[in-house]
């Protein structure tokens, strides 16, 4: 290497231009070495996404060797060094040998990249698919929509239909039943020293009793009953229940209470809600054939504006809340969609009416309330009554007091009937208890005897009756013409003459039908005495 000489001889070791070469070698190994800092870096953070890395590789450790030839031309401008830079030049065309090859077979691959215009042109066709998507599936989420919603109105209108027909038929049925109990109980009478033919008046008795039960019920389910709400502590009235339930439902199921402290009174007709439980306490017993744990449970609920979007018979705000749970079989989900509607069962032949849940579902609508019901099959049910809060303190359940003998009197009563049985029927039983008795079949005919002459201290007439004019209208004429007089009235199945959003108006007494003589003397003296 001595016999050597430095570069910079050649150079005439003139300053200028060795400086420019070693200034310009340094700044093009600087280009070099940031061009193989780029791509190494460029790699290694982005390892999982680059495609053709060994190539990015392959050219950064050639530019980062290119930088080193550079660094030893500097070098032996001063130093003939030219064995390492021989050494480092073979290197480095093996080196461009390999990438030269590599990047000719890989040209193929290169050429059909997608350019940058080619990838927009895909990204916004991508955008555009993900757009029709979206419209689509908002359109399908639209028709499930529609569809539910039509469902919902499909199934109102259903239970409207039927609930009219069931308000029909209960309207004539407990005309007929008024007849059947009172005769009844009138023969009863006649024949409790005759053991025979008191057995079959009783058997007689209990089968209208049946029929007065269920045509309660279809009442319920067509919201037609005339409640009378008002607030109620439903803690009191759950223990209540409980305590009856039990010697009902047999020693084989546990009752469970888990009643919340800071309960909210309900606003509700105490009697029916009694009735509600009562009978989702009996179809939790069904569903326990080997025994198991009705659970009765109490809490303030609020449902939301969202909770009611889901329901169009929800309106927000506060509610009681009263659960009916059961660890019996549990209901197919196939059918929870059916068990409130009238006569349906999964019951046996004899074994139920299918009119427990539809009366308990009809009560709760008609006080404005929500009901729901979850199932499932092996694990039990549980039925959620949503009641409207009560503003207020409650007020303390009545105790029950029974008639022990008829009330009796003398004032002269005027019956407006336009059923020939059951104003027959009634003539004789008013009579019977002593009261004198004048009788109408329409509005017509009540309003010539009331402009007459003759004494009349009570008006006891049915709500619905022929003539253009109902009970109610009748009344408020009737008052116009005999001032201080006495209203009371009965009906088989009440519209919004006296009942009005489901509530019986203040005020008005009114004996359904059917009813017993001790019932029919009990709320004349009362109707008398307001």
């Amino acid at each position: 290497m001595s016999t050597l000489i430095p570069h910079g001889a050649c150079l005439l070791w003139q300053p200028e231009l060795i400086w420019l070469n070693a200034v310009s070698d340094v700044l093009i190994a600087g280009a070099h070495f940031t061009t193989a800092f780029v791509l190494g870096f460029y790699v290694w953070r982005r390892r999982r996404d680059v495609m053709f890395r060994s190539v990015f590789w392959a050219l950064a450790i050639f530019a980062a060797a290119c930088g080193v030839t550079r660094l030893e031309s500097i070098l032996t401008l001063w130093v003939p060094a030219y064995g390492i830079e021989a050494v480092t030049k073979g290197v480095l065309a093996l080196i461009s040998v390999g990438i030269s090859a590599g990047l000719l077979v890989l040209l193929p691959r290169i050429m059909v990249l997608s350019t940058r215009v080619q990838l927009q042109q895909a990204l916004e066709a991508l955008e555009e698919e993900i757009r029709q998507r979206r419209k689509a599936e908002a359109m399908v989420q639209r028709f499930r929509e529609i569809e539910a919603t039509e469902s919902q109105v499909r199934q109102a209108q259903k239970m409207e239909a039927i609930g009219q027909l069931t308000g029909g038929v209960a309207h004539d049925f407990n005309n007929i039943l008024t007849v059947i109990t009172g005769t009844i109980e009138i023969l009863g009478e006649a024949v409790k020293d005759r053991p025979h033919l008191a057995q079959i008046t009783n058997m007689i008795s209990a089968a209208a009793a049946r029929g007065a039960d269920l045509t309660q019920h279809l009442l319920a389910f067509a919201r037609r009953q005339p409640l009378q709400p008002r607030s109620v502590d439903v803690n009191a009235l759950v223990i209540e229940a409980a305590r009856l339930l039990q010697p009902t439902l047999g020693e084989q199921i546990e009752i469970q209470s888990m009643l919340a402290h800071d309960c909210e009174p309900a606003l509700i007709d105490p009697s029916q809600l009694s009735t509600a439980i009562l009978n989702l306490a009996l179809n939790a017993r069904d569903a326990m054939p080997n025994g198991g744990k009705l659970t009765l449970e109490t809490k303030n609920v609020v449902l939301d504006e969202n909770y009611a979007a889901m329901s169009s018979e929800v309106n927000p705000g506060n509610y009681v809340m009263i659960a009916v749970s059961d660890s019996g079989e549990g209901i197919p989900a196939s059918l929870l969609e059916k068990v409130f509607e009238p006569f349906y069962t999964t019951k046996d032949v004899g074994k139920g009416s299918g009119l427990g849940l539809s009366m308990v579902y009809g009560f709760v609508k008609q006080s404005n309330g929500h009901i729901r019901i979850y199932s499932e099959e092996g694990h039990g049910s549980t039925v959620k009554l949503y009641l409207p809060q009560a503003a207020g303190v409650a007020d303390a359940l009545p105790a029950e007091a029974g008639i022990s003998e008829f009330v009796r009197g003398d004032e002269s009563i005027l019956i407006v009937e336009d059923d020939a049985l059951v104003r027959e029927y009634v003539v004789t039983q008013i009579s019977g208890l002593g009261y004198q008795t004048q009788a109408a079949s329409n509005a017509a005919e009540a309003l010539v005897i009331i402009d007459g002459s003759q004494r009349i201290d009570l008006l006891f007439t049915d709500v619905i009756i022929p003539g253009g004019m109902n009970g109610r209208q009748l009344a408020i004429e009737a008052l116009t013409r005999r001032q201080g007089l006495k209203i009371l009235y009965t009906s088989g199945y009440t519209e919004n003459a006296i009942v009005h959003h489901g509530r019986l108006d203040a005020g008005v007494l009114l004996l359904p039908k059917p009813y017993l003589r001790s019932d029919l003397a009990r709320m004349i003296r009362t109707a008398l005495a307001s």
